[in-house]
């Protein structure tokens, strides 16, 4: 455990759920855990005890990826954690495939509404069609990817190709999305099982990040926004290359403040945890450090997204992990250029960082 995570309080320690089970983590709330392709290789799921118009339930929040594998979990649940009783409801804290693949799945086994963010499920939508040829109906395309990435420096072929092969990533972890849903916004107020949980809305990580609040049990359904032990990915991508998503993301930390001390995080990686204001603290602290970083790197000489690459990450990566890397670079990049602080310019088609007084 790192010095950052001795700093937090894990209330249930080592434990976590076995495949198809769960783990009861406050009055109606239980928790499960799924398998991920990925090295980071589970998303936690919860379960919420429901009343929706008279009929006892649950509502699902996050849904996994659509692997066989991973419904013959969910249908172990259904035996095993439901006391019986038929899923509601299914909320979907954002567009990622670990939290939306299986929502049409869940949504048709049940005949239950998708709840999500407007943003989100337009996203989610369009992204699932499949890639025709090297263009993508919904704007998820290899090559587009690639020709990003290639005029942010990647340069290695075999890396090329690995994120070129990601242009079917997405609908081959979510096939389909629900034909309609249930548009939530920021500051909603969702009854769930007679009581209040608060949706609070940010940006950053994804196009419109819900994550809940429950004041009556002081426990925060995080999603992705805050996680207890690795940072939250923030990035520049092919759809949207002028993005600067760094400063959207630590602002929405701000919507955290007002929370209690004693909140109860539930992550969708990692273990619940408390100790939310100190987690954010070290988020804030690990960006400027970032920040710093590629500051220093760029008053040195000019810097593309590649070459801070091997700065912000010191450990080999994947091309799963390398795709994200690129844009984290690249996020951090933009912060500093947006700021003022980095001027740039692109040459022989790679586009290059530098310190203004530098």
């Amino acid at each position: 455990m790192n010095p950052n995570e001795q700093k937090l309080t894990y209330p249930w320690g080592d434990a976590l759920p076995e495949p198809g089970r769960a783990i009861v983590v406050g009055d109606g709330v239980r928790w499960i855990r799924m398998p991920l392709p990925f090295a980071l290789d589970h998303i936690n799921l919860w379960l919420l005890r429901d009343e929706i118009e008279g009929r006892q339930g649950w509502t699902v929040v996050d849904c996994g990826v659509s692997r066989d594998e991973v419904k013959a979990l969910w249908e172990q649940v259904f035996e095993h954690e439901l006391d019986g009783l038929p899923v509601l409801r299914v909320i979907a804290t954002h567009m990622h495939p670990d939290h939306l693949g299986l929502a049409d799945w869940l949504c048709r086994r049940w005949g239950a509404p998708l709840w999500i963010t407007m943003t989100e499920y337009v996203t989610g939508r369009l992204w699932s069609r499949p890639p025709v040829g090297n263009m993508a109906e919904g704007g998820v395309s290899g090559q587009a990817a690639v020709d990003h990435f290639i005029r942010h420096g990647l340069v290695d072929p075999e890396a090329q190709e690995q994120i070129r092969q990601r242009g079917k990533y997405y609908p081959s972890l979510v096939p389909d999305v629900p034909a309609r849903f249930r548009r939530i916004m920021d500051g909603d107020r969702i009854a769930i099982g007679g009581r209040e949980w608060r949706v609070i809305v940010g940006y950053g990580h994804s196009p419109e990040h819900a994550s809940l609040y429950c004041d009556t049990l002081q426990l925060l359904i995080s999603g992705d926004m805050v996680l207890p032990r690795i940072s939250t990915n923030i990035s520049v991508f092919d759809f949207e290359p002028e993005a600067n998503p760094l400063p959207l993301y630590l602002k929405s930390l701000r919507h955290y403040d007002g929370l209690p001390e004693e909140t109860l995080v539930l992550p969708s990686h990692g273990r619940p945890f408390k100790g939310l204001h100190e987690r954010i603290a070290q988020q804030c602290t690990h960006h400027a450090e970032r920040l710093d970083e590629v500051l220093t790197a760029c008053r040195a000489g000019e810097c593309s997204a590649a070459d801070i690459v091997p700065i912000m990450f010191k450990r080999k990566l994947d091309s799963h992990q390398l795709t994200f890397a690129m844009g984290e670079a690249l996020a951090h990049l933009h912060a500093l250029f947006y700021e003022g602080q980095l001027s740039r310019r692109e040459e022989n088609g790679v586009v290059r960082f530098k310190a203004v007084d530098g």
